[in-house]
């Protein structure tokens, strides 16, 4: 991280002392990593923010009266094994933004989670981007967080919520270009939990490849108590992104399924899914079955155990090879075995 970061981070930390309505939250995440089955042969590596992504926040709140409060977020993303700037380097990459919060729900600016992501979160045993094992390594995410994005998120009523979020692409004299449109439904009642995601983006850059696509996803959770199940569906269609990767093809088509389950065992969990993704154009389907075990320590620390591996119909390097990532990174082969330690702050 660069000076700048230091200096508003101090200037934060101390808004944070002087104001309740200020706090500083974050995580710090490692774990020792070791990939096999890609192109470049095994490694084994330590990998900072594994279960998590590390980082740390400013979340804050200022009451306007008559149920009206102005809310900001800024949050940026660390690499704990390295101490960089994660997102690229980008200062507050996670989350930044600003809004108002009433009765009604929250109207947001700035750089914000998608939809579609929030949505496959909640039906993630994984929560799609956390250990071997992550739906987004298989499951279209179109994109994990949109720019220069306007949201609205109604508050629940009856069980039932909402999102809906327009990303401008900022492309003068095309208006099209580069804008993201995404929605969210939700309805939780006691132990059921039913999510539908949206997302359409048009040529926004990933990597060396532009991502143009629409994907919608659907599931449910029931918790059972002694044990949650999850099960879930997608459309994909275009140049969908999945785990930083875009298939480049205009006209691709996939569908993909997951069931999973989390089971309470002694202090920790144990989490397990099955993925299966149809390539409805060509012969690259791939399958991808994850485990992992959680232990925790305190309220605010766990340690973790996990392991996944995917087939692939397609061969390793060429479009259609996925492989097993985690909350960091995506991956450099079809199988991944994680062991680590998260604190939360």
């Amino acid at each position: 991280m660069n000076k700048y970061v230091f200096a508003v981070c101090g200037i934060f930390c101390n808004v944070a002392m002087a104001q309740s309505s200020v706090t500083v939250y974050g995580v710090a995440d490692a774990a020792l990593v070791k990939e096999s089955g890609g192109v470049a042969g095994s490694v084994t590596k330590m990998v900072g923010g594994v279960e998590g992504g590390s980082r740390i926040g400013f979340r804050g709140t200022e009451d306007l009266g008559g149920g009206l409060a102005a809310i900001f977020t800024l949050e940026m993303g660390i690499n704990l094994d390295s101490g960089t700037s994660a997102q690229g380097g980008l200062a507050f990459g996670r989350q930044a933004f600003v809004g108002l919060s009433s009765k009604a729900g929250t109207l947001t600016l700035g750089r914000q989670y998608t939809p579609l992501f929030l949505t496959l979160s909640a039906i993630d045993p994984f929560q799609a981007f956390s250990t071997a094992g992550s739906a987004a390594n298989l499951m279209s995410n179109a994109g994990i967080r949109m720019n220069n994005t306007v949201k609205y998120a109604s508050s629940p009523v009856n069980g039932f919520s909402g999102e809906l979020a327009y990303g401008l692409g900022e492309t003068a004299g095309n208006s099209s270009a580069g804008r993201q449109l995404g929605a969210g439904l939700a309805y939780v009642r006691g132990p059921l939990s039913l999510r539908a995601g949206y997302a359409n983006v048009n040529s926004i850059p990933v990597a060396t490849a532009l991502t143009t696509g629409k994907t919608t996803s659907i599931g449910g959770v029931y918790d059972f108590k002694v044990v949650k199940i999850s099960l879930g569906v997608a459309s994909n269609k275009g140049t969908v992104n999945v785990n930083t990767r875009v298939d480049p093809n205009p006209a691709a088509k996939s569908r993909d399924t997951i069931l999973g389950l989390t089971v309470p065992v002694g202090a920790g969990n144990i989490r397990a899914s099955a993925i299966m993704k149809q390539d409805r154009r060509t012969n690259r389907d791939a399958r991808q079955l994850g485990l992992a075990y959680n232990y925790f320590i305190s309220k605010r620390s766990d340690v973790y155990v996990a392991y996944a591996r995917i087939r692939n119909d397609a061969l390793p390097g060429a479009i259609g090879f996925y492989t097993v990532g985690n909350a960091t990174e995506a991956g450099g082969g079809d199988r991944a075995f994680n062991v680590g330690m998260r604190h939360s702050f």
